[in-house]
């Protein structure tokens, strides 16, 4: 067992230096490499996220604009439709108004029309009334006229 350890304590002594080696060259590439590479890689991330933070305010950002525009947008339909409403009815008060006045025009003249006719209706009667009454007295005279003959 003594041999044993000897032959151990050869080897550990010969892997000794190495071990300090790789140590040693763990160590720089540690402080060369990895801590660097680490520190890159941190600003990276740190970077990553911040850009990633803005873009999602940014999203936010955009949906509140859009829905304060799509607010105000149906506030305009609502405004707009309204004075559509308004105009309507007041082009159909006026429509009937016109049509009403037209009407009560027509009546006006159609009833002077009739007072109209009926006046010459009259008159007319009048001179047939007269001129069949003449008529009469001619036909008479003629008929009487050739009896006495």
């Amino acid at each position: 067992m003594n041999k044993l350890l000897q032959d151990l304590g050869g080897i550990v002594l010969n892997a000794l230096p190495t071990a300090i080696i790789v140590l040693i060259l763990a160590i720089f590439v540690r402080q060369l490499y990895l801590k660097p590479l680490q520190a890159v890689l941190a600003e990276r991330n740190r970077l990553t996220e911040g850009a990633r933070k803005a873009a999602e305010e940014g999203l936010h950002l955009a949906d509140s604009k859009i829905a304060a525009y799509e607010a105000a947008l149906d506030t305009a339909r609502r405004d707009i439709y309204a004075g559509q409403t308004d105009f309507l009815q007041k082009l159909h008060a006026e429509q009937a108004a016109r049509a009403q006045e037209a009407k009560a025009k027509s009546d006006a003249t159609l009833a002077e029309l009739r007072k109209s006719l009926a006046a010459e209706a009259a008159e007319a009667r009048d001179g047939l009334a007269a001129q069949s009454d003449r008529l009469a007295s001619e036909i008479a005279n003629s008929v009487l006229a050739r009896r006495i003959v």
